[in-house]
């Protein structure tokens, strides 16, 4: 009897190519070639063991934080590279294998299953161009943040008559005061050794300035630095401090070896958000960069080092025009407007006119221009309270940004594009990946918070109604504040020595997650209210004041601060409520409202002392 020949299974041509542009090997396993098959699939499986192995070793968040390092980036786009190459290259070995398989006849759809081997290899292509150039932009990104044009206003800095009568309003004499070796012509000093330098890592502690500045104005040739904080980390306890310096303080120390020093008898003459243009302009008086960006924060750098009695390592500079780009992008962004922004003298078409603001209090979604002009306002709030606006921007847009936002189309490129414009920092980006680690162990949500205000750090002085406090010059501008260096120094140096008691306290408070909600019960607006609120959070309590009836209490005319724990909160959140008594000095009361939402109501009367900002 004859034996028939063994006939091999036929196997679909497309379908072994698509298996293979999955998991290369496995088309070809598919058709019937297991050896050829594991071959292929033999060094991705061995990739893929080692990257696992990696991840089990360094955890996950330490493995992915190493791509915000550029050499890690450039690395993945080769990788993106050969790994294309190397898919489509089984992908069409397992096509051909699958159609010269012994006894297959030539199908008539012969052409059709080529089109499809064809579109395999263009989905891959499409999918790993898409993935390159959203990992190029990231690398772009990095690289970019470190660029340094001439001006972050994108004009080169010139002795124009508008300039120079900019530095004749906030420096004395008219002038930048020259030194003779500057007014002779010559070349400018050697740069003196920097108060600022590169962090070391390991326990010390790393100071890192943030800078807000309404760049990109209309026909002004200034950089005036408005916000203005430290970001400082201690690694070994994972505490950060916030420490804020007004833009109105005048008094800076300089560094002894600046030039600048010397010429202006030690201090810096003027209110402190000037100095960024006034350093970028005088190269021989402040030798700290190369250009006119890099001398200017480098200033900032270390005139605050100075004044604060610490090395500040780097900086990170924002532009406030870059709310509206990149909210516009994200498809706006809703905000929970605690208290009505009024500003009749708002600046209109990017500075050139004014119009008449108003954005009334509840949850309000704004675009772009309209969240930009709720973070801007500022003719009649203080300076505190635009901080404040402008932390609520950035945290509903932290909040709300979601990955499916991320990844519509476009989306991911174009941020990339608003971030290299509106954001400059001299961070390496190689060190990016031990910041992420070391934020990894810091404590957001028990931050400290240290504003440098009057009357402890500084003396108010103000010329129209005679308080010029003592040491203010006579001759003041309309307001200014005077550093009161020694006290600011002290407390700088003594952030992170928090009384154990203290401690034990903020996290007896976080446990409770206590709601509490501030009311306004006096006839007034919320501004009161919303500081109130404020200066609780820096005792670690969760107070609002909450949108319903626009913050305000069931009445208009209570005189004294009424606290009231509701439906059972005494209990369950007693340090809460405990400490809420000693900072109003008040008795609390309890209550039981199902339709109550807070746990804990505090109604502000006429009488109302705001408790201190807990440092």
């Amino acid at each position: 009897m004859q034996t028939p020949e063994r006939v091999e299974k036929q196997r679909s041509p497309f379908a072994a190519a698509f298996f293979s542009s999955i998991q290369p090997g496995l088309g070809q396993i598919y058709v019937g070639h297991w050896a050829r098959g594991l071959a292929w699939a033999a060094p991705t499986i061995l990739l893929y063991a080692f990257t696992a192995g990696v991840i089990r070793s360094m955890g996950l968040v330490d493995f992915a934080a190493k791509f915000t390092a550029p050499s890690w980036l450039l690395g993945l786009l080769v990788f993106l590279v050969i790994d294309l190459v190397y898919r489509v290259a089984s992908a069409v070995d397992a096509f051909r294998i699958a159609s010269r398989t012994p006894g297959r006849r030539r199908s008539p759809l012969a052409s059709i299953s080529i089109a499809g081997l064809i579109a395999v290899v263009l989905v891959m292509s499409l999918a790993h161009v898409a993935l390159g150039q959203t990992v190029f932009g990231a690398y772009n990104l990095l690289n970019g943040f470190n660029d340094q044009s001439d001006d972050p206003n994108s004009g080169n800095p010139s002795p124009d008559q508008s300039l120079s009568q900019f530095l004749e309003s906030i420096l004395p004499n008219g002038s930048l005061a020259p030194t003779p070796t500057e007014a002779a012509g010559a070349t400018p000093t050697p740069a003196p050794t920097p108060t600022q330098g590169d962090w070391n890592g390991g326990n010390e502690r790393l100071n890192i300035l943030l800078v807000g500045s309404d760049a990109g104005r209309a026909n002004v040739n200034e950089y005036l630095t408005d916000t203005m904080m430290v970001l400082s980390i201690d690694p070994p306890s994972g505490r950060m401090a916030l420490i804020s310096l007004p833009r109105d303080t005048q008094g800076i120390p300089l560094p002894s070896d600046w030039p600048a020093s010397r010429a202006y008898g030690g201090q810096y003459p003027s209110k402190i958000n000037t100095l960024w243009t006034a350093a970028a302009h005088a190269p021989s008086l402040f030798p700290v960069g190369s250009n006119g960006p890099s001398r200017g924060f480098n200033a900032l750098k270390g005139a605050l080092g100075t004044l604060y009695g610490i090395k500040i390592s780097y900086y990170v500079a924002v532009d406030l025009l870059g709310f509206r780009d990149v909210i516009n992008t994200l498809g706006g962004v809703m905000i929970d407007v605690q208290v009505p922004v009024y500003d009749p003298k708002y600046p209109a078409n990017e500075g050139k006119g004014s119009t008449k603001l108003y954005i009334p209090p509840g949850m309000q979604f704004m675009d772009g221009s309209e969240s930009l002009a709720y973070a801007r306002a500022r003719h009649t709030t203080t300076d505190f309270d635009r901080a404040a606006r402008q932390q609520r921007v950035i945290t509903s847009v932290r909040e709300q940004t979601d990955l499916s936002t991320l990844l519509a189309p476009g989306v991911i490129s174009q941020l990339f594009s608003e971030l290299k414009q509106d954001v400059r920092t001299d961070i390496p980006p190689e060190l990016f990946p031990q910041l992420v680690g070391l934020a990894q162990n810091v404590d957001f949500n028990n931050k400290i918070s240290l504003v440098l205000t009057p009357p402890t750090y500084s003396t108010e002085c103000y010329a129209p109604i005679g308080e010029t406090g003592p040491g203010c010059p006579a001759n003041s501008p309309l307001y200014l504040l005077l550093a009161n260096v020694p006290a600011i120094r002290n407390a700088v140096h003594n952030v992170f020595d928090v009384d154990p008691a203290v401690q034990r306290q903020r996290e007896q408070i976080a446990a409770e997650a206590a709601s509490v909600s501030v009311l306004n019960g006096t006839p007034a607006n919320n501004t009161a209210t919303t500081k109130i609120a404020d200066n609780l959070t820096t005792y670690g309590i969760s107070a609002v004041v909450p949108p319903i009836n626009s913050g305000f209490a069931d009445r208009r005319d209570y005189t004294d601060t009424v606290i009231t724990a509701w439906n059972g909160a005494d209990d369950s959140a007693s340090t809460t409520l405990s400490l809420l008594a000693k900072l109003f000095k008040v008795t609390p009361v309890t209550g039981t409202d199902p339709n109550q939402s807070a746990d804990i109501t505090v109604v502000v009367g006429t009488n109302t002392q705001s408790p201190q900002r807990q440092q």
